[in-house]
């Protein structure tokens, strides 16, 4: 929303319509840009020419010395594309759809060679999985098999907390991947996501209107930002998968009721997992939950089942009305994850092939556990630990 400029009434002229205008670009206030070009007669002039006018902050951003300086980042540091296969040291040419767009990212992180490694590490290229029977067919998981995840979930539960203690404005997501690689390194793991179908890094941070999949690069958090970090660890031969939305610093109210619904809509899902629901019920919940506080809910994305597999069947669709075939029994393992949006539901995809942000730029928040059905109900196998850092005010209520 536009604010208002100390500016005298009719001194400037409207940037979308010529009118006289007395309230200026929130935004070019904070980059200290010439107040012409940045004044508008009403909020309504303001909002139809958003998706023009922020191009004036991306051109204000890449010549400022920060941005400049990317360059000075160290050898290595390039824009991907092509879904992790290309690089490039120029800023990729794209519509943005909010004021966030990529950063250089840094190069491979190394994995020593006695860590046990899934089949995508040295080539990007999962070969058991794509032609696995476990994408149609839903595992029941075996005694030992259960364990073993128990314990990697708990791994990816540590490293995933170990992230949310540095986050704060001035860390770049470059440095939460950090964490997050050494961690899962030093418990003997694997991160998942590195190299799984070419993505580059050990994580993944999605920041404002980022939906899933952002990649860790050289931009530094702002206070006001939120940002999900993604983990996934494979240890002693499977996968353990969580996330969860953070603040950074000071952040505005809606951004705050968005963060808290989703986190309510993982819970109220998670509340009905036992024997005999059906899959497609789940994304019934959330999108009631969503659709009553006013957000909707992503549709391009969606929960699924995890073990020796990253991913395989079933799939877990978070909105209503959805095809999802099955009902659950124990000894299943999946995700859920919703990732529910202030605005529209519908999602646009970076030039780097991964990246997926709102379609009108608006903000979205994610939280994700993998869970075990069982005879009773259901057991939340990444859940929060006594010594998960306290970041939830919710939680304290």
């Amino acid at each position: 929303m536009a604010g208002e400029s100390d500016v005298p009434e009719n001194t400037l002229s409207c940037a979308n319509c010529g009118k006289p205008a007395n309230l200026q670009c929130p935004k070019c206030m904070e980059l200290k840009l010439s107040r012409e070009g940045s004044a508008f007669c009403s909020q309504e002039c303001f909002k139809s020419s958003w998706s023009s006018h922020k191009s004036v902050h991306l051109k204000a951003k890449l010549s400022s010395p920060d941005t400049q300086n990317s360059g000075s980042l160290g050898e290595g540091w390039l824009y991907c594309l092509k879904r992790g296969q290309s690089r490039t040291p120029k800023l990729p040419y794209f519509d943005w759809t909010g004021s966030l767009w990529p950063y250089p990212i840094s190069i491979k992180r190394i994995v020593p060679d006695q860590i046990d490694k899934p089949d995508w590490a040295d080539d990007g290229i999962p070969k058991i999985e794509p032609n696995s029977g476990l994408q149609h067919t839903v595992e029941i998981k075996s005694p030992d098999q259960i364990e073993r995840m128990r314990e990697t979930c708990r791994i990816a539960r540590e490293v995933l907390d170990a992230a949310a203690r540095i986050i704060q404005p001035g860390v770049t997501t470059d440095e939460i991947d950090r964490v997050v690689h050494e961690a899962t390194i030093a418990a003997g793991g694997y991160p998942s996501p590195l190299n799984y179908h070419f993505f580059p890094k050990s994580c993944c941070t999605s920041v404002n209107e980022v939906i899933c999949h952002g990649i860790p690069d050289a931009r530094k958090l702002e206070d006001g930002d939120i940002v999900n970090v993604d983990v996934t660890v494979y240890y002693k031969g499977v996968h353990g998968d969580l996330n969860e939305t953070y603040f950074v610093g000071n952040v505005d109210e809606e951004s705050r009721q968005l963060v808290k619904c989703t986190y309510e809509c993982l819970e109220k899902a998670i509340s009905i997992v036992k024997p005999g629901i059906r899959f497609r019920e789940i994304g019934e919940v959330i999108n009631r939950h969503a659709s009553m506080s006013g957000f909707s809910v992503v549709k391009s994305y969606c929960g699924h089942g995890i073990g020796e597999l990253f991913h395989c069947a079933p799939n877990i669709p978070h909105y209503a009305r959805n095809k999802a075939v099955g009902v659950m029994k124990a000894g299943q393992t999946f995700t859920i994850e919703p990732m529910i949006n202030a605005g529209v539901w519908r999602d646009r995809m970076w030039p780097d092939g991964w990246t997926a942000v709102t379609a009108d730029g608006k903000r979205s928040a994610q939280f994700e556990h993998t869970l075990l059905v069982t005879d009773t109900g259901v057991e939340v196998l990444t859940g929060r630990l006594q010594t998960s850092p306290n970041v939830f005010p919710w939680l304290n209520s």
